[in-house]
């Protein structure tokens, strides 16, 4: 029993912090978009119990990666015998806004719970995934979505289809740097869906990255030529919508040379959930 199955990035349209809680969690509005590129996961379920991963990756403990944490935690809760041998394919740069280890440890989940037979329901899922990121139930619910609260109150929303240039500076940001700069904006008034719709939106984060990092403001200036460019998360991706594929390439192949990065498509169902169910 073996499954293929992808990691999809995301972006955020736009990101409000609205608030701190008591608890050191912020407060925010945003819209994630999900995209047809991403990780790739491979499962296979073993007998033995055990839960192994490969590659190594040299800065993270096997205890610390979200994916082997995914694993533990789903087999931990479900009393689960069963083990799995898991090789991530890793095509997202860490640090870089788009969700790369959220929609690892997402995948893990949802694809486990399919390969073990666990039963969990999306609920559950979900809920094991709050607990290991803010971030981790938007992919296992598999929607492009408006969020709130820290992220997890999700609404599952139906957007144009556009064309992202996703470029990625030569940097990786810490979320929990970000988050505790004191420079970080923690009052944003909440907008509603239409005004996003009408008006756009900004990323409170951008500000303070670009401070600590230029080369992410001089992504921000580059993608800025050819059309409304901001950062996803907090950073340090950059990337700005396109009507069609081909316009979006052909920027891309004019992106300096110190910038990685993808082209993607928007879509409003994860393709993790429409390869599950085909």
């Amino acid at each position: 029993m073996s499954l293929l199955l992808p990691c999809p990035a995301k972006l955020n349209l736009f990101l409000l912090i609205t608030g701190r809680r008591p608890d050191g969690y912020h407060t925010l509005q945003t819209l994630f978009q999900l995209l047809d590129y991403g990780d790739e996961l491979h499962l296979e379920t073993n007998l033995s119990g055990d839960l192994r991963l490969t590659p190594d990756f040299p800065d993270i403990p096997l205890e610390n990666n979200l994916v082997y944490r995914a694993a533990k935690l789903l087999q931990t809760t479900t009393s689960c015998r069963a083990g799995a041998d898991m090789h991530l394919l890793k095509r997202l740069p860490m640090g870089g806004g788009i969700g790369g280890g959220s929609s690892d440890a997402a995948t893990a989940l949802v694809g486990l719970n399919h390969l073990w037979q666990t039963g969990l329901s999306e609920n559950e899922l979900a809920e094991l995934g709050r607990q290991l990121g803010a971030d981790v139930p938007v992919f296992v619910r598999g929607k492009t979505a408006w969020a709130e609260g820290i992220g997890e109150q999700l609404t599952s929303m139906e957007l144009p289809l556009k064309w992202y240039v996703v470029v990625a500076p030569e940097c990786t940001v810490s979320t929990r740097e970000i988050f505790s700069n004191e420079g970080l904006t923690r009052n944003s008034d909440r907008i509603t869906v239409r005004a996003f719709l009408e008006e756009g939106g900004k990323n409170d984060c951008q500000k303070v990255v670009e401070n600590l990092f230029p080369q992410v403001k001089d992504a921000v200036d580059w993608l800025g030529r050819f059309g409304p460019a901001q950062m996803t998360g907090t950073g340090a991706c950059v990337f700005a919508a396109f009507p069609t594929e081909a316009e979006a390439r052909e920027v891309f192949a004019k992106r300096p040379t110190q910038l990685n990065g993808f082209v993607a498509k928007g879509v409003n169902e994860s393709p993790l959930h429409q390869r599950l169910l085909k």
